[in-house]
């Protein structure tokens, strides 16, 4: 009798395809029985192993403002798989303030955001005993893209001329909000002054028609707005808050103090996926932009590379972000800005700048080197 030997899998596969003799068919039976459950364990096991070894951290993001131009800095990083390839689950979502995003992101509802800076400070100084603040962890518009925006035919030309004129803004505009800070910055008495609020739609309605004689309002957004309503550049004043001793941070990107705590790591990549992004749009806003139109069709592709151009050159590419690095802020800068921040929106306590800002998970020098 031949030497019996170990059963092939192969050779046994094969067999049972074959038509075997009537006395075999028992045993072979129950040798793929038992060739069936161990692959059908390997099979299992392995994708176990694939499931961790890919597995993926969700980060529910939220903007500030409907997809626009500057919201290409985030949109293409998402369309490239930048945010895939640090293992990511990132969502992003349009948002209606920054007010909004830090209360969402301090109720858990969102884990990060990008929100104007004093918003997040006015958070800080009303809700000292908050059990999920939202801390800052990249700077990203260096300088507010808050501005005074008038008609040339107003006769305004500086900060002077403002006295005794009508201005408006909707209630939540940062503008306004910091217009205290404006005031003192050029000797002008904040509560001289006459307010109308309005939705902000109607905001470059009203001034366009000469309902008003003066607004606030992001530069890169005011501007286009006017625009589209008849009004040519030539016509328009701009007094930009930086360009006259206002030296607010504007947009930076925040997190949940809970999502930081289980997730470090998870910032990180973040923050490391976000500078590729931001670094591809500015060398192409075109690209860009054209990653907003994937999440929103109806843009006007021209008109948001123009409104991403102004924001890049305005806020993300300014002399102090130059100066300063970007995602990077200056501490003496800092405390200044909370310390103004308290005085011109009347929160309950003062502000503590090193509560509400970490640099502690900013990506390397050379990944943050993105400024062309």
């Amino acid at each position: 009798m031949p030497q019996s030997r170990a059963a092939n899998p192969i050779e046994v596969i094969a067999a049972a395809t074959a038509a075997p003799a009537a006395s075999a068919a028992p045993t072979l039976g129950r040798r793929m029985l038992r060739l069936g459950m161990a692959l059908g364990t390997a099979l299992v096991l392995s994708t176990q192993f694939a499931g961790h070894a890919h597995a993926q951290t969700k980060v529910r993001f939220q903007l500030d403002w409907r997809f626009e131009g500057p919201s290409a800095l985030f949109l293409l990083g998402e369309q490239k798989g930048y945010f895939k390839a640090e293992k990511l689950d990132v969502s992003i979502d349009a948002g209606n303030g920054s007010g909004n995003v830090v209360n969402r992101v301090a109720s858990g509802t969102y884990d990060m955001g990008f929100a104007d800076l004093a918003s997040v400070m006015e958070f800080y100084g009303n809700n000292p005993d908050a059990r999920n603040k939202p801390v800052a962890v990249m700077m990203v518009y260096n300088n507010t893209p808050a501005a005074v925006l008038a008609l040339k035919k107003s006769g305004i030309k500086a900060p002077r001329d403002l006295a005794g004129k009508k201005l408006g803004a909707p209630v939540f505009d940062a503008g306004r909000r910091a217009f205290p800070i404006f005031a003192r910055a050029n000797g002008l008495q904040a509560a001289s002054f006459n307010w109308q609020a309005m939705d902000p739609a109607l905001r470059e309605t009203m001034l366009a028609r000469g309902d008003l004689d003066a607004i606030t309002g992001f530069s890169f957004t005011s501007i286009l707005n006017l625009n589209a309503r008849g009004v040519k550049d030539e016509d328009i004043v701009v007094l930009p808050y930086p360009q006259y001793g206002v030296k607010l941070y504007g947009n930076a990107v925040i997190a949940s103090e809970e999502f930081i705590k289980k997730n470090p790591e998870a910032v990180k990549a973040f923050l490391r996926a976000f500078a590729r992004s931001a670094r591809d749009v500015i060398a192409r806003p075109e690209d860009g932009v054209k990653a907003v139109k994937a999440r929103d069709g109806i843009i006007d592709e021209k008109l948001e590379v123009r409104r991403l151009k102004l924001a890049l050159d305005s806020v993300v590419k300014s002399p102090d972000a130059r100066a300063e690095g970007f995602g990077r802020v200056s501490k003496p800068r800092l405390s200044l800005m909370a310390s103004q921040v308290a005085d011109a929106f009347g929160t309950k306590g003062r502000i503590d700048p090193d509560a509400l800002w970490t640099d502690a998970y900013l990506p390397s020098a050379a990944e943050l080197d993105v400024l062309r």
